[in-house]
């Protein structure tokens, strides 16, 4: 009776335990993307990328790191280099850290990596290691996700991004801007060539990435 009764009375506190250990574990994995406060006005904010990011396909202007800054006010610093890749990017960032002192850091990087081959793993670790450096700096890491695309893909409008954008915001914690820059280069009405956005491409970017911001808490739901 008293082993009946302990069997019992314990089974119970099984099921207690197993319950905080399956919340525990939900709350480890969970997908929740992170929360931020709002920049200040005067923010200074680095557009940290390739061609993309400098504005090739449009004219001056209409790159979205200048129609960011008129969307949220923000001084907003064009740090795009056409042809650059993940891979040298990390030797400039230092430089343009030091330099501008940035709030946040946009960066945009990864599609000469994949056009020259290189394997989507080599890809992720150096994006990881420009993060690191612009959390080292003080300033907020934000990633936009960019399609392992060919040429191929590119020009029958069939983009998606390379997952390894997702898996390294999860494991950084950091805020991903996903499936814009796919969408601009999968509408051939958005894009200048089979890789760069045109002018309403660069604005549908630049709308998106202000959402994504404003969503995050980055920027305030008040207007510039």
């Amino acid at each position: 009776m008293n082993t009946q009764h302990a069997m019992a009375g314990g089974a119970p506190r099984l099921r207690l335990l197993m319950l905080l250990v399956l919340s525990l574990l939900l709350t480890a994995c969970g997908d929740s993307p992170p929360r931020y406060q709002p920049l200040a006005q005067d923010s200074v904010v680095l557009a940290f990328g390739d061609s993309v990011t400098h504005g090739t396909g449009a004219g001056k202007g209409e790159d979205f790191p200048s129609l960011l800054a008129k969307l949220t006010g923000w001084k907003v610093v064009n740090a795009g280099v056409p042809g650059d890749t993940a891979s040298e990017a990390r030797g400039r960032i230092a430089g343009l850290l030091q330099k501008h002192e940035p709030d946040l850091v946009i960066v945009e990087l990864g599609g000469n990596d994949f056009l020259r081959r290189q394997s989507a793993s080599q890809v992720k670790e150096h994006l990881r290691e420009i993060i690191t450096a612009v959390r080292r700096s003080g300033a907020v890491p934000v990633l936009v996700a960019v399609p392992e695309f060919s040429l191929f893909s590119a020009s029958v409008g069939s983009l998606s991004d390379s997952p390894i954008y997702e898996e390294l915001a999860e494991e950084e914690h950091i805020l991903l801007i996903d499936d814009i820059f796919s969408e601009v280069l999968s509408d051939e009405g958005l894009r200048a060539d089979r890789i760069h956005p045109n002018a309403r491409g660069y604005r549908k970017m630049a709308d998106g990435i202000a959402a994504a911001l404003t969503e995050a808490g980055l920027k305030s739901q008040v207007g510039p």
